[in-house]
């Protein structure tokens, strides 16, 4: 744990005790604080209670005893209207922050030349965390690895010069901490998302630009209009950006052509990867996590030698086009990440052959984007709450099959691969939230996981 001393001896209020929220009270008080937390959850209230927190309705509070709300993430700040707690820390004058606001000045407070990457973006910013620690694992680095990723930060140990922090922030935590300087910033993309809780796509840009501004160093993805326009900013300003993706080739990038990551740092184009047969990196969205990885690494001098080794053992991340299992030559892929159209983009782009396994609880649109790759679906299997709307929009294009549940589903698609000569890809990638059957994507892909490796004939190699 990280012990929150910046407020030791003052009294802060807290809302939020779910995920993140208990753990940073629990590092407040280590730090000498006196919080009074609040949950709607009575049930996290009392364990917040039963672990020495003091707990109160904070409506009832008297606010001109705190020095600061600390609020969750998850809680609005600003749209569609600010939660109460921050009505009630705005008229009491007070600021409004978050975890990883604590994290950066305790930072500042006791390293403040600690090693700290930061990375955000629209989509990728997980894999792109686990991989730049995995290669940094590699490279020797006490590496603590946390934030939206799902460790909440002020559980890993304390900055230090010899450990480098690696976080993954959303834009609810980037919104919530004003400080945020890291040593290297990273942000890999920008598109429309959020746009419920931050009001316009400007906003969000302009949130997630923060992670950014204030950063020692910054690695930014230029294959988005957006982030070329931070990319100019930031030049402007006087600051340069490492730039990455697939589009732009020019000094100062590193970049990702085809199945090659190469360095163009100083105008002299030096091949640093490959991500030949590496499974999980598959498709041109990996290969910009990738590059954007290994930019990084380059910045903190890991040898390419190094580099090129950790992207191969680099295992993925549990639900994103992770390989579960072979039969045959049919392989399992286990994307229940993918909760909507534009996620599931990115594996029917990366697959052939596939048997498509998709539903749930809708988003809007459907997969009515997704038409362009039909053609690269053998059969649809479809389960859940959004099946009649997708065999519409399937029609005649593709043959699907409606199967309700996820054991089902698996158990035909399976049936329809084996009974093929050739390469098949069984794909979960429901492009919809899972609540309709599950009470979040990682259940449904647990799920799915099972289901697959209790299939006869299974490789039990794979996905262990």
């Amino acid at each position: 744990m990280t012990p929150v001393t910046s407020f030791s001896g003052k009294t802060v209020a807290l809302f939020g005790l779910g995920g993140s929220g208990l753990v940073t009270a629990l590092a407040l008080k280590e730090g000498g604080c006196h919080v009074v937390a609040c949950d709607d959850n009575p049930a996290k209230m009392a364990d917040a209670s039963a672990k020495g927190i003091e707990t109160a309705d904070l409506r009832d509070a008297d606010w001109s005893r705190f020095e600061a709300l600390i609020l969750s993430p998850g809680v609005p700040l600003t749209h569609p209207e600010p939660h109460w707690s921050a009505k009630l820390a705005r008229q009491a004058g007070i600021e409004i922050i978050g975890d990883i606001e604590l994290f950066c000045r305790e930072r500042a407070k006791v390293a403040p030349d600690a090693p700290f990457v930061a990375i955000t973006g629209t989509n990728g910013k997980s894999t792109t965390t686990a991989l730049i620690s995995h290669i940094l694992r590699e490279a020797g680095y006490d590496v603590q690895m946390g934030g939206n990723i799902g460790t909440a930060i002020l559980s890993l140990e304390p900055p230090s010069d010899e450990r480098v922090h690696v976080i993954e922030c959303s834009s609810f935590q980037i919104d919530l901490a004003p400080s945020l300087a890291p040593s290297i910033g990273v942000m890999l993309n920008v598109s429309p998302d959020h746009l419920d809780r931050h009001g316009t796509m400007e906003n969000y840009a302009a949130i997630k630009e923060r992670l950014v501004a204030k950063a020692e160093k910054a690695v930014v993805g230029a294959d988005d209009e957006a982030s070329r326009a931070i990319i100019a900013r930031r030049s402007a300003s006087g600051a340069d950006a490492v730039r990455v993706g697939l589009a732009d080739r020019e000094p100062g990038s590193v970049f990702a052509d085809g199945q090659t990551i190469v360095s163009n740092a100083e105008g002299h184009p030096v091949e640093v990867a490959s991500l030949e047969g590496i499974g999980s990196l598959r498709g041109d969205h990996n290969a910009q996590n990738a590059a954007a990885a290994v930019a990084v690494a380059l910045l903190l001098s890991v040898d390419v030698p190094t580099i090129q080794r950790a992207l191969k053992s680099f295992p993925g991340l549990p639900h994103r086009m992770e390989e579960v299992a072979q039969r045959g030559e049919t392989l399992f892929i286990n994307d229940s990440k993918a909760t909507n159209a534009d996620s599931t983009e990115k594996a029917l782009k990366s697959f052939d052959g596939i048997l498509w396994i998709l539903g749930g609880k809708a988003k809007e649109g459907g997969i009515e984007s997704l038409r362009p790759y039909f053609a690269k679906i053998r059969k649809a299997y479809l389960i859940g709450a959004a099946s009649d709307e997708f065999a519409r929009t399937l029609g005649d294009t593709v043959p699907y099959e409606f199967c309700g549940t996820l054991d089902k589903a698996v158990e035909q698609a399976a049936q329809d691969a084996a009974a093929r000569d050739d390469e098949s890809v069984v794909l979960l990638s429901p492009a919809c939230a899972s609540y309709d059957q599950y009470p979040n994507f990682e259940v449904r892909g647990n799920h799915f996981r099972d289901l697959v490796r209790a299939l006869p004939g299974i490789n039990p190699t794979m996905g262990a």
